[in-house]
């Protein structure tokens, strides 16, 4: 009987805690080995993590169980959180192109009110990066484990003014062109 009650305090624990991070399943894939009694099945799943505060982190896992295959894949995408600098906290800084095998992925900036407009994969991980103005493009596989490593390598090409600035040894003023009404002399100066 003590067995039960440990399973029950542990989920109470693991629920009661608020997760700074917002957890989206994926892909869950039912995989097989042939043993000599016949088949044994386990599941594989793909998570991606964030806190919707421009880090993001894609996890596998893989168990005899769905719940137990989430649950790893979900420690593994904690552990592998990247950090995206976003303009105005609502989209990228520029465009980018990301590959992965044959998985092929572009971004595009997009003006406010446009919305994730990206299917799939790479979906889940600009909302959960916390991206709300971002136009996404599958160019080659639909294999969800290739397209989200496509779209994390073109998140890590991101870098904002300020980062440049720095590596050119500039000032962000200097590098931001000049619009008539002014806006990008006091955006830089912020």
């Amino acid at each position: 009987m003590a067995r039960p009650n440990e399973n029950r305090s542990e989920r109470r624990d693991r629920t009661e805690e608020p997760s700074e991070f917002v957890e989206k399943l994926v892909h869950i894939n039912r995989v097989a080995a042939t043993v000599k009694g016949g088949r044994r099945f386990s599941f594989a799943a793909l998570m991606v993590v964030g806190d919707q505060k421009g880090r993001v982190g894609f996890g596998h896992g893989k168990a005899r169980e769905v719940p137990e295959a989430i649950r790893k894949a979900t420690e593994e995408a904690k552990k592998s959180l990247i950090r995206v600098p976003l303009r105005e906290s609502r989209t990228l800084h520029h465009d980018g192109y990301g590959r992965w095998g044959a998985g092929k992925i572009q971004l595009r900036t997009a003006p406010p009110g446009t919305g994730v407009i990206a299917g799939g994969p790479m979906r889940a991980v600009l909302e959960t990066l916390g991206i709300s103005d971002v136009v996404g493009k599958s160019l080659g596989s639909s294999n969800p484990y290739n397209m989200v490593r496509a779209t994390f390598e073109a998140l890590k090409e991101q870098n904002s003014p300020r980062q440049v600035a720095a590596k050119r040894n500039k000032k962000v003023a200097d590098l931001l062109p000049r619009r008539a009404d002014g806006a990008a002399s006091t955006e830089a100066e912020g």
